[in-house]
């Protein structure tokens, strides 16, 4: 009865005016984001992250979410018509996807793509509706060394799960928590890591950090990208699919929807490895491996109802228990602590307007993207044609338009101009940029919560490990990083017995 009731407020708040107008902006900029090659949902939501102080945060995070979810739809429309993957996790889908474009059927592949997310999106939704509750009950029991506990094991997972150097991703994470603690001590008032400019006093800006670091990184590292070639009409008639299309294409959206909905719970995972793996278990499970890579149907929608599901279920953590398994869900949760509400267990009790708005807008949100997706390809086929050396001065002006904007300071405007130089450099030095974002925010929380556990046990450190709960969470991460450790070394053996 309770979950009725929590639904009914949800709908309530979710079709507000307000809301759905940020709703429907939120999903069509995830879409024209998606589509355009090279942008993707973070720098956006960087970019756009501005805009959420003047917003209440209900708003801000419907407007935010559906920018994250609504790239999952119009990333496949690059990959379709130009080969060109519009994120990451829809770079799976160019392998069948372009196939199918070159034989005539983009429309086919478009109108089949926009189902199987639907559906994987509905599934992700009800999923979190469900488990969200039980998990929140469950976490109320929790002090601060059960959250100290819980916020190493996001770090550490999300350092060292994705691709990549663990050792890189770990002092990325470590960085991250150093430039988080810029500004004045929590406890004592002392100024820290200021050197003596007062503009510091207050910490770096979430905003202009997260602009800088990938917005203005996004743009320097794309100066000089060659246009993609031509791109292929699609029209009406095109889209109908065929009872083969639809009967193939059942099982592998429900498979897809599975592996997505596992994967987007896990810190440091998500959508981009969740399609690959779909990708791989349709063709393992194929009577006919040989047709994937040549237009199979299967190698489309199972990799797209992985990536919606995965961006649907990275919800849970994220606001159940505060731990962000991605940049892009720690941004949002930046969006609450920006307003004053600290994320964890209590944001659905204490606030639960905004919770199950949010969740009740995910319904309104894939509704609306179903609707515009097919009936836009014409917009998103012309926009594809734009020249990127007019595309990018644009979104440079509108990043620094933005960040003035916050708090009117041209100091913020050089800490983007420095992340985004910083950013840059990263990415050629092949370090990655999401564990220092995640360290970035959850630094702060996580010397908060380990101060106050220290205080509680009197100085004690076995805290962490006496507790339960907490035992528990550190022997899990624990056995990651041995995991991960362990990992590395067999590449660098099978890197050095192939040379």
């Amino acid at each position: 009865m309770d979950l009725l009731a929590n639904i009914e407020a949800g709908l309530l708040t979710a079709i507000a005016g307000y809301n759905l107008f940020y709703c429907f902006l939120g999903v069509f900029l995830g879409m024209l984001i998606g589509v355009v090659p090279g942008i993707g949902a973070l720098a956006a939501i960087s970019m756009l992250f501005p805009i959420t102080y003047h917003l209440e945060p209900t708003s801000a995070l419907i407007m935010l979410a559906g920018i994250f979810y609504g790239t999952a739809y119009g990333g496949s429309t690059a990959a379709i018509l130009l080969n060109v993957p519009g994120t990451p996790s829809s770079a799976i889908v160019c392998l069948d996807g372009y196939p199918m474009a070159k034989q005539g059927r983009a429309g086919v592949a478009l109108f089949m793509t926009t189902l199987s997310s639907f559906v994987a999106g509905s599934i992700g939704i009800v999923l979190m509706m469900i488990f969200s509750p039980l998990i929140v009950n469950a976490a109320r029991h929790f002090n601060s060394a059960e959250y100290f506990s819980l916020m190493i094991l996001g770090l550490i997972a999300a350092s060292t799960i994705s691709s990549g150097s663990t050792l890189k991703a770990i002092s990325m994470v470590v960085l991250g928590i150093l430039f988080g603690t810029v500004g004045m001590d929590m406890y004592t008032g002392v100024p820290r890591f200021n050197f003596g400019t007062l503009d510091l006093m207050d910490g770096l800006s979430l905003v202009a950090f997260a602009m800088g670091l990938f917005g203005m990184a996004e743009v320097i590292s794309s100066i000089g990208i060659v246009q993609p070639g031509e791109v292929r009409k699609v029209s009406w008639r095109s889209m109908l699919p065929t009872r083969s299309d639809v009967s193939r294409s059942i099982l592998p959206t429900l498979r897809g929807t599975a592996i997505g909905s596992f994967f987007g719970t896990l810190p440091g995972t998500g959508a981009t490895i969740a399609s690959f793996m779909s990708y791989a278990l349709e063709k393992r499970v194929a009577k006919d491996p040989s047709r994937f890579g040549q237009g199979a149907i299967e190698g489309v929608v199972a990799p797209e109802a992985a990536n919606n599901a995965a961006d649907q279920t990275a919800f849970i953590p994220t606001m159940t228990l505060g731990i962000p398994g991605s940049a892009t869900m720690a941004l949002l949760l930046g969006v609450l602590i920006v307003h004053g509400i600290s994320p964890g267990p209590l944001v659905m009790v204490q606030h639960p307007e905004m919770f199950w708005g949010l969740v009740m807008s995910f319904w309104i949100g894939n509704v609306m993207l179903v609707v515009l997706n097919i009936p836009l390809i014409g917009i998103w086929v012309r926009l594809l044609q734009v020249p990127y050396h007019y595309l990018y001065p644009a979104i440079t002006m509108f990043i620094l338009i933005g960040v003035y904007s916050v708090n009117r300071s041209i100091f913020d405007v050089w800490i983007v101009l420095f992340f985004g130089l910083t950013g840059y450099a990263i990415r050629v030095l092949g370090f990655p940029a999401a564990p220092l974002l995640l360290g970035f925010v959850l630094g702060p929380l996580l010397e908060e919560h380990f101060r106050r556990a220290m205080l509680l046990s009197q100085g004690d450190l076995m805290t962490f490990v006496e507790r339960p709960v907490s035992g528990v969470i550190m022997a899990i991460t624990f056995l990651i990083l041995i995991w991960s450790v362990r990992q590395a070394r067999s590449k660098d053996r099978e890197g050095s017995l192939s040379s």
